[in-house]
């Protein structure tokens, strides 16, 4: 199929099959990751024992009417020398055409799982070194949200497994390959995606794209809309909507400082360039680390910088996670908890100490609180190695795999001392660069490299940090002046030991103020957080941190001034990590028919399946 009628098929050859033929090089290093031993995935049909995708060139044409998009995926491929067959992860995609070296192949649709869909398996021998599947996109395909009205807009969400519903792909983290595609979008709108990006509109509507680099099938992103870009450093800038460029601008104009106090910690940035995507609010998640074009929720937008941290975990996921990335979703906190011991440091190094300590101490708080309920449920999440077989990989994104994995790495640094932690590291993620790691084989690295004794393996007690339930009992002790301060506040005002005015509420900081309003307790009655909100405007704050910890207690006492503002949040705000508490506390306080009313009535369309995936099961209709 024809896709972009302005070029001929010669060119189209010679741009997407011109260099499709391997140096001598290159076939050794296929051969060496297709021989390469790894972790069973359970999360993916693909044999890459067998035959692996190395480069994928991408055309597509998005189409806002159908929301559909068609598109021909081409695989440059290397076979074991018994290979009979290559297979694809697909779910919600129409195959229409296969071809395997430039001649219709035969291939077989396997028997549809729940949420991993389906093994596309292609016959193939050991000789084949190109797949070709032309093929379309369903509407409801799970990793889109389609904006729709004056001003649509597009995004893909790709991770855990969701890459498979927009792409046929070996939809493994530990399958890696590069890409280029060209992207055909209404002429008003832009196309970006987790590669080199365009920075301003072109009046045909199509775009190219490259990504040198080998990623992951999740780290495939798309996003189509009306954006500017606008630089804020030498190597990063930020792609927004008009309305909210300038916003925007201001809020991460200190990107480029995160990204040099990274580099000076743990090596040289390998993206080239690092840059920020300010998505629409019904994005599910605080940010995504697509690789060169983080994908951002506008809920960060604070107007006073204050939510930075954010912007610092997605950064740190460049050396954690994109550079050496998780070899299955069972092995996720080798993602999730090296980046956030490496956004604290960089937060430390920018910012200070005392901020990354509050910071440390929410995670904490966060930690404890989830461990608690994860313990009663089961007690087996709480370990770091997560067990996700026929589950969906999902249920591992929780406090455990970030929080309790930050935990252990602040444990192996106060354990050896954070010179030679940080030697460790550098040295981990360089030598790891663009491959994949297991937990088996990173405790291995961490043995032979950093606890080099048994006397410091027995103090580090790795293997009931790894497979041992709730948080060990060498589990750092973080401290905040700061934080206790605030403590005290806390139950002081509750208390009546002192009043509303007394608080020094308008000098604190975000953190401060976030950790007073998640701490109240069920003494505090509905008349002092009323006066609360009179003396301070908590309710029209903008930061959406603040709101939501805001709006938790106001569901909690029935504060029903703050009720048109939580179903406007709900309305607007697809966020995973706001919504769930908010819908859980109203079923907790009774108000399950204003829950279901604003979620099925007016909230639900606006949302990503990742986040109506969650709210469904919270929020049954039966």
């Amino acid at each position: 199929m024809r896709l972009f009628y302005t070029f001929t098929l010669l060119s189209l050859s010679l741009i997407f099959f011109g260099c499709s033929n391997e140096s001598p090089k290159s076939s050794k290093k296929s051969q060496a990751i297709l021989e390469m031993k790894r972790a069973t995935d359970f999360h993916s049909f693909s044999k890459p024992d067998e035959a692996i995708i190395d480069h994928l060139e991408w055309d597509a044409i998005v189409n806002f009417d159908s929301r559909s998009i068609e598109a021909t995926a081409t695989y440059s491929i290397t076979s074991s020398k018994d290979a009979e067959r290559i297979i694809l992860d697909i779910r919600e995609l129409n195959i229409l055409n296969v071809q395997v070296d430039g001649r219709d192949a035969s291939y077989e649709i396997g028997e549809e799982r729940p949420f991993i869909g389906s093994p596309l398996s292609i016959n193939i021998n050991p000789d084949s070194k190109e797949i070709s599947i032309n093929y379309s996109t369903q509407p409801g395909a799970d990793a889109f949200l389609w904006v729709e009205g004056e001003n649509p807009f597009l995004f893909t969400q790709s991770q855990a497994i969701l890459a498979r519903t927009w792409l046929p792909c070996q939809d493994s983290p530990g399958v890696r390959f590069t890409y280029n595609a060209m992207v055909k979008v209404p002429p008003n709108l832009m196309a970006l995606m987790s590669a080199e990006n365009p920075t301003t509109k072109n009046d045909q509507g199509y775009y190219e794209f490259k990504m040198d680099q080998p990623i992951p099938s999740y780290l495939m992103a798309l996003a189509v809309g009306d954006v500017e870009f606008r630089s804020v450093g030498e190597h990063t800038g930020v792609y927004a909507t008009p309305d909210l460029i300038d916003a925007a601008e201001y809020e991460f104009s200190e990107m480029e400082d995160l990204l040099v106090a990274a580099e000076a910690l743990y090596g040289k940035y390998r993206w080239e360039r690092y840059d920020l995507l300010v998505l629409p609010a019904a994005f599910p998640f605080g940010g995504m680390e697509n690789p060169r074009l983080t994908f951002a929720t506008p809920t960060i937008i604070a107007g006073d910088r204050s939510l930075v941290s954010l912007v610092a975990h997605e950064l740190a996921h460049s050396w954690s996670g994109n550079l050496v990335t998780n070899s299955t979703w069972d092995d996720f906190w080798l993602n999730e908890g090296f980046t956030v011991y490496f956004e604290q440091r960089i937060m430390e190094a920018v910012y200070g100490r005392e901020i990354s300590e509050m910071l440390a101490c929410l995670s904490y708080q966060g930690l404890v609180e989830e461990v608690d309920v994860i313990m009663d449920l089961n007690p087996n999440d709480t370990h770091l190695r997560l067990h996700l077989k026929d589950r969906n990989p999902d249920d591992g994104m929780t406090a455990i795999a970030y929080d309790k994995g930050y935990m252990f790495l602040r444990m192996l640094e106060e354990t050896v001392g954070r010179e030679e932690f940080d030697v460790f590291l550098k040295n981990y993620f360089s030598k790891h660069a663009f491959q994949i790691m297991d937990t088996d084989n990173f405790i291995e690295y961490l043995n032979i490299n950093l606890l080099t004794t048994k006397e410091l393996q027995e103090q580090a007690k790795a293997d009931e940090w790894i497979d041992g339930k709730g948080l060990p009992s060498n589990c750092p002790v973080v401290k905040s002046q700061r934080i206790e301060d605030v403590d005290k506040a806390v139950a002081d005002w509750s208390n009546g030991l002192i009043s509303s005015e007394e608080l020094d509420w308008e000098n604190w900081l975000y953190q401060e103020r976030y950790r007073f309003l998640t701490n109240l307790g069920e003494d505090v009655t509905l008349a002092q957080i009323t006066e609360l909100n009179e003396l301070y405007s908590i309710s029209s704050t903008g930061n959406n941190e603040i709101l939501f910890a805001w709006l938790e207690q106001a569901i909690r006492k029935q504060h029903t001034q703050s009720y048109d503002r939580l179903e406007t949040f709900l309305i607007n705000v697809g966020r995973r990590k706001f919504l769930t508490p908010l819908y859980r506390a109203m079923i907790e306080t009774d108000q399950l028919e204003m829950a279901m009313d604003i979620y099925y009535n007016k909230a639900r369309k606006n949302y990503h399946s990742v986040a109506t995936a969650t709210m469904d099961e919270l929020l049954p209709k039966e």
